[in-house]
């Protein structure tokens, strides 16, 4: 079996590292492992390569805050001849919010691996939370070490137990030494020790044991508690040896400071595992239970040492069946008592060191490590399941279920409020009829779908916010104040374009006669307002609500001749700025660029102008050549944007424009019935569950709401209008191009029952 392995790695002083090269060192031994065909992948703090001497067994060096690192990681494992590959997974090893960044590792990797997770955190945030559920759905197999943490992926993070392992923590194989050098030195000679070890920082509990010295002192004047390790990188960073030396003047005012001793250095294993049989108990005082895995407990317990510990979740279950004695978090009296009890009473003494050493045998690294390789096999024998031969392109089964939720808590009286701080309604911001416009078309999609009652509900506090909004001469005005103050007399013209929008789809579907009614009246009045616009989206919304508005009435010649003038506008701007390799109605892509193509292609349909559709399908080709890099959408970013002839900036997205391509697929599909655009548009939906560059849903499916946009390294985690509607009418818009590719699939080749009619389907 060759293996790759992705991880910290020594000369890098960190556990994992540590961990990481015990695992290869135990797997090395197996007769099925190829060791000169195996290699690690290994994660750098910095972007120096150089920085640590890496040995041979490394073959690629992954810089933290490089994302492009991990890509190419992902590209250099697939073109080698492993077989399978183990990921180690702490939050901050990897770059990016909450370690994104190996995201994109994992979803370019084509080899099947493992995941071990060395932090299983209790209330993790939306990113973490995220991030472990990606893993693992696309893990053969998620690694835990402790019971505790399989109860948390399956209670919170909803990770099906089957697709968990446990497998504990890996212990030194070393028997206890007869000449230890350590409990021959100076150091330890004639003392009773007391040892802790591990990188030194404040969560650590050590005053704690300090505290409890002048009782444990009182009864046993030779005891010595000694501390190995050196201060946490990070610590030493922000605060350099401020908590070792408040240590050890707490050590001097209680009259102690002969009773303790600092080891500042990084250990071999080797010469730990002298520290841990020479010792005579062996402390961890964590100060609260958020430790799911312990690599230093499961050592001491490995050397078969007398543990006495505070009750974190993982020394809970190592330390049970008198494998170990414990004390109450920052309780220095309890665990002055334990201590004085245990160097009292060498029966109880021995018992724990006996207790622990049995268990420890199992946890060997060379035992370990076959449980490790008979779950590679597994993951290797699984292989890729079956493929439909003729699946259909749109998964509906894969789609959330329609929850407007979010939608009702964003929509009050008066209508739907404009922004969100996270999933929740920011009423300072007020109101804009860019949204209620939005609102509305999500209503009227919803209730044409599956006639949805809730929608049905919402549609006439969008309608009278939109009247509200109207003006006498036929214009709108945009934003409006929590209080119903008009901030605005006028509103853009591009909200101005996606009212009109809206007007026309509501005359165009509406539910019942009223609606449309009422519909038509503000659209007529707004009619002579067309001629004024002069941007080209204000243009091309509009135009996509004209082209509505002759679905329902194609003979009304005063509305043909509007919409063509506004279709000539968008023509003469392509024909302007278009050249031999840009085909573009203007010298930059900025925001809502599908929008453009869209309304030509709406226009097409509702006149049969062929120019249209040419300048339509040259336009979607160009947009094409650069939003699909790597197989996921890339819309054109907020950051700069993109010049004529430069690149796509990809970040800031951002959820309007993903709703753009998905209608303007979805519209392409229908005229063009080439299952290319459907493939698309699915594509383009796929963004916000997480098909994107980060591999991060922006669908929250706690709040059915949509993150606001997706940053270089993050989501932006406000849940506003704009973005949840835009989520909305693409998963709408989605159900509807299901039900169309329903209506055209070839009978499935699998067994009948194999293929189930979308539950959305018609």
């Amino acid at each position: 079996m060759k293996i790759a392995y992705i991880s910290t790695y020594p000369p890098r002083e960190c556990g994992l590292a540590t961990f990481n090269q015990n695992l290869v060192n135990a797997l090395s031994i197996n007769p099925s492992y190829h060791a000169e065909k195996s290699f690690v992948v290994a994660m750098n703090e910095s972007d120096d390569i150089n920085e640590h001497a890496y040995p041979k067994e490394v073959k690629f060096v992954i810089r933290q805050q490089n994302q492009q690192d991990y890509i190419e990681a992902a590209h250099f494992i697939n073109n080698s001849d492993i077989d399978t590959c183990i990921i180690e997974h702490e939050f901050g090893i990897y770059g990016g919010n909450s370690g994104v960044f190996l995201l994109s590792l994992i979803n370019k990797l084509e080899k099947p691996f493992i995941t071990i997770l060395h932090t299983v955190l209790k209330e993790p945030n939306f990113m973490q939370q995220t991030i472990i559920k990606e893993i693992a759905l696309k893990s053969s197999k998620i690694v835990v070490m402790s019971k505790k943490a399989v109860l948390f992926l399956t209670s919170i993070y909803q990770i099906p137990s089957n697709s968990i392992k446990l497998i504990e923590h890996g212990v030194p194989d070393l028997e206890p030494i007869v000449n230890n050098e350590v409990s021959k030195s100076e150091l330890f000679r004639n003392r009773k020790v007391l040892f802790t070890f591990g990188l030194i920082s404040r969560n650590k509990g050590l005053e704690t044991v300090i505290k409890a010295l002048p009782s444990i002192v009182a009864q046993h004047p030779d005891v010595l508690y000694v501390i190995l390790g050196n201060t946490h990188p990070g610590v030493v960073k922000h605060n350099g040896e401020e908590y070792r030396d408040s240590l050890k003047a707490l050590a001097k005012d209680l009259g102690v400071e002969n009773n303790i001793a600092f080891v500042n250095k990084f250990v071999s294993e080797s010469e730990l595992h002298q520290y841990l049989t020479a010792c005579h108990l062996y402390i961890t005082p964590y100060l609260n239970e958020a430790q799911i895995t312990s690599g230093t407990l499961s050592y001491a317990i490995g050397a078969g040492a007398a543990v006495v510990s505070t009750p974190y979740w993982h020394a809970e279950e190592l330390l049970a069946e008198k494998r170990g004695r414990l004390f109450d978090f920052k309780n220095d009296v309890a665990l002055a008592s334990i201590v004085n009890e245990l160097l009292s009473d060498e029966d109880k003494y021995h018992e724990l060191k006996t207790n622990a050493f049995q268990y420890g045998l199992k946890l060997r690294w060379p035992a370990i490590g076959n449980v490790y390789l008979k779950t590679l096999q597994d993951a290797i024998d699984a292989g890729e399941k079956p493929k439909r031969v003729t699946p259909p392109i749109i998964d509906v089964e894969k789609m959330p279920a329609l929850n407007l939720s979010h939608i009702n808590l964003l929509t009050d009286d008066t209508g739907i409020i404009q922004h969100a701080r996270f999933g929740i309604p920011n009423l300072k911001e007020g109101y804009c009829i860019d949204d209620n416009a939005r609102a509305l078309i999500l209503a009227l999609m919803a209730y044409e779908q599956n006639k949805n009652q809730s929608a049905l509900k919402l549609m006439p506090i969008y309608l009278s916010f939109i009247q509200y909004m109207h003006t006498d001469d036929g214009n709108f005005r945009n934003f409006l104040s929590f209080n119903r103050n008009y901030l605005d007399e006028v509103g853009s013209e591009d909200s101005f374009g996606r009212t009109i929008w809206s007007l026309g789809y509501l005359i165009n579907v509406a539910p019942n006669n009223s609606y449309r009614e009422f519909g038509r009246e503000l659209f007529s009045n707004s009619v002579s307002h067309f001629k004024a616009l002069k941007h080209l989206r204000g243009m091309a919304n509009t135009l996509i609500g004209v082209a509505h508005y002759l679905n329902v009435h194609p003979g009304d010649e005063l509305i043909v001749k509007e919409a063509n003038q506004l279709a000539n506008s968008l023509k003469n701007a392509y024909k302007a700025n278009k050249d031999e390799d840009w085909h573009w109605f203007e010298d930059i892509l900025t925001y809502d660029n599908a929008i453009l193509p869209l309304a030509l292609l709406h226009h097409f349909e509702a006149t049969g102008n062929i120019e249209s559709y040419q300048i339509a399908m040259e336009s979607i080709d160009f947009l094409n050549s650069f939003s699909f890099e790597n197989g996921y959408l890339n819309p054109v970013g907020n950051a700069g944007w993109m010049k004529k002839h430069g690149k796509n900036p990809i970040y800031d997205q951002q959820a309007i424009e993903t709703m753009a391509m998905v209608l303007l697929y979805g519209k392409t599909y229908d005229i063009t019935k080439d299952s290319k655009y459907l493939s698309l548009m699915y594509t383009s939906y796929e963004w916000f569950l997480g098909k994107n560059s980060l591999h991060i849903p922006l669908y929250d499916f706690e709040t059915h709401g949509c993150a606001d946009g997706l940053q270089f390294n993050s989501v932006n985690r406000n849940q506003g209008a704009e973005s949840t509607l835009a989520y909305f009418v693409s998963h709408l818009a989605v159900l509807k191009a299901a039900e169309a590719e329903y209506e055209t699939l070839p009978p499935p080749l699998f067994e009948e029952d194999e293929y189930v009619k979308p539950k959305n389907a018609k």
